[in-house]
């Protein structure tokens, strides 16, 4: 995770951004930590050439 000026936010998988708090982050207004999650599990398993497991397990 990268912090921005103002509260801004960036979540980072192997180098790409899979989660933008963008500047409305200064107003509180943020993606939810469950949204971040799926991204990036998301992001992991398509880096291993896998479907992203859609069971709400970790």
């Amino acid at each position: 995770m990268e912090h921005g000026r103002y509260g801004e936010f960036k979540v980072f998988v192997d180098g790409e951004i899979v989660a933008d708090g963008g500047a409305m982050a200064a107003l509180g207004v943020l993606p939810s930590g469950r949204k971040v999650v799926e991204a990036v599990r998301a992001r992991i398993a398509s880096s291993r050439g896998r479907p992203p497991d859609q069971s709400g397990a970790s």
